[in-house]
């Protein structure tokens, strides 16, 4: 297989085209189509709805994105239909024919990338180096999961012979029809991962964006239609989770959900899973990810890998680190480093190139910031950070300071609970035995890391931790930053449902269900 990450900033300063990709980035900012209406895609139809509500941008919430559809179970019903009358059409097309419109539409996401990248940026917050990688790992959850069907020949495989006269083949087959219920952090390479492996194994989809960042998720189905997808495989519905996410979730004629959002959430849609029958649910739900830092370890490089992980993004990620836990003979000194890298972060305008951390994604998450904040000067001290920015930009958006805190008790609700804020928790251990203790002492099981110089250290760490994802020494990102096919991304324990990662071999054969085909002949 030919698979290769597409890494756009590595490849540009290896190539010496840095610049370049800077302004096709800052080109592109000025073409993202907003202010408009859009409207749901519904089999070969666009509709607009009665009702709709507004997509303001977070960065300048007097930035009107646009206008989506506030769909009903009627829109729902309408996308149910189209997605049933495509299926059988859809599901006994050849693999390799399903393979060959994917691989176009990656190549047309390659020419869309810094368009895309940049209605991430506007919709979300991202800055433009994360927002160029969530574009990346798009191409890459499809060219990926091409080649896997390409490896497995479509998952048909010859049988060993039970009887003289008998010749058996197992077939996967696609379950139906599918919802799709994505994120607002990673609009276009959760969407399109989810999305690419329902459809290629032969499913049709039916996907419902976050109210938060509808429209890169928008694009990127108009890419898949326009790139060569039959009509009715590929739905798109906009409206709140209440009301379009229930219907969904709970309609007799969806046959599989895969959703990326939190536990609850999650929870609710596995209990609702049996239906006429049971049906698989393929839910990743966060994480309270931690990263322990032993005596052992190169101090400089575990402050840069907890800085990227905790306050990259703002912590709006499920792989966040929210706890770094400190061997207790190297935590003073660790938290004097860690504190001046924080402070040296830039916040501002995430469209500017040398902004790292953007605004949180909306009025409620800087609320929630600052009551977090509160909670932690009551409860133990907030080292740095802690406040809400004001002033000029800030206050048309939603800034927010990183921050790191200390002397919480060990099951404080901060300890405990998922933030999906630039909000660090620092915990101290005296010994691995007990700060492996404390990482696993959580709900979720999503990701994690380690910082020492000690092989024993690691294997031990590797041995005993409760997560999916896991890194040792990893300075990119102490817990982030997973790449498709080198690093399935899947959690365990309340994190995720099924124990197999998105990215990696097994992750297509959950959107499939085997049949075993026997012919007989007489002897």
């Amino acid at each position: 297989m030919s698979f290769a990450n597409e890494k756009t900033f590595e490849n540009a300063v290896k190539e010496k085209k840095l610049e370049e990709v800077h302004s096709a980035y800052e080109g592109a900012l000025d073409s993202v189509p907003f202010g408009v209406s859009f409207p749901n895609i519904i089999g070969e139809l666009e509709l607009e709805t009665r009702s709709e509500f507004e997509d303001r941008s977070p960065i300048d919430h007097s930035i009107l994105l646009g206008r989506f559809p506030r769909s009903t179970s009627h829109e729902v019903n309408e996308a149910i239909r189209a997605a049933r009358d495509a299926f059988e059409e859809w599901s006994l097309t050849d693999w390799s024919q399903r393979v060959s419109i994917f691989k176009k539409i990656a190549n047309v996401m390659r020419n869309e990338k810094f368009l895309l990248a940049a209605a991430v940026t506007l919709d979300n917050g991202k800055n433009r180096y994360e927002a160029i990688a969530d574009v990346d790992e798009a191409i890459d959850f499809i060219e990926f999961y091409c080649d896997q069907m390409a490896l497995h020949e479509g998952f048909i495989v010859e049988t060993p012979i039970a009887y003289e006269g008998e010749k058996s083949i197992s077939v996967m087959r696609p379950y139906g029809i599918w919802a799709i219920i994505c994120p607002f952090n990673f609009p276009v390479a959760i969407t399109t991962g989810m999305a690419t492996a329902a459809m290629i194994t032969g499913n049709t989809v039916i996907v419902k964006p976050s109210s938060l960042a509808p429209l890169p998720v928008y694009m990127i189905c108009q890419i898949m239609r326009f790139a060569g997808l039959p009509p009715g495989v590929l739905n798109f519905v906009a409206g709140p989770g209440a009301e379009v996410g229930d219907a969904l979730i709970h309609h007799p004629e969806i046959n599989g959900i895969a959703f990326t959002g939190s536990k609850e959430i999650g929870y609710s849609i596995i209990r609702s899973s049996i239906n006429r029958w049971p049906r698989p649910v393929i839910a990743e739900m966060g994480g309270k990810n931690a990263i322990i830092v032993s005596s052992k370890a190169d101090l400089d490089d575990a402050v840069d890998g907890v800085v990227a992980s905790a306050f990259g993004y703002g912590g709006q990620k499920c792989s966040a680190c929210s706890r770094v836990i400190v061997f207790e003979d190297v935590v003073d000194v660790f938290i004097r480093k860690l504190i001046g890298k924080t402070q040296t972060l830039k916040i501002g305008d995430p469209r500017e190139r040398d902004a790292f951390l953007g605004p949180v994604i909306s009025e409620k998450a800087a609320d929630d910031f600052v009551k977090f904040a509160n909670l932690a000067r009551t409860d133990g001290k907030i080292l740095t950070g802690g406040l809400r920015i004001t002033g000029g930009i800030f206050d048309r958006g939603y800034y927010v300071e990183p921050t790191v805190v200390a002397d919480l008790p060990s099951d404080h609700f901060l300890i405990k609970n998922e933030l999906f804020l630039p909000f660090l928790c620092v915990q101290r251990a005296p010994d691995l035995e007990e700060a492996i203790k404390r990482a696993n002492d959580v709900e979720y099981g999503l990701t994690g890391g380690i910082f020492t110089t000690d092989e024993k250290e690691i294997e031990h760490y590797f041995d005993h931790i409760e997560a999916g994802v896991v890194y040792a020494n990893r300075r990119r990102g102490g817990s982030t930053g997973a790449m498709v096919g080198a690093q399935p991304f899947g959690g365990w324990k309340a994190s995720g449902s099924t124990g197999k990662g998105a990215g990696g071999s097994y992750y297509l054969m959950q959107f499939m269900k085997e049949q075993s085909r026997t012919r007989c002949q007489k002897t």
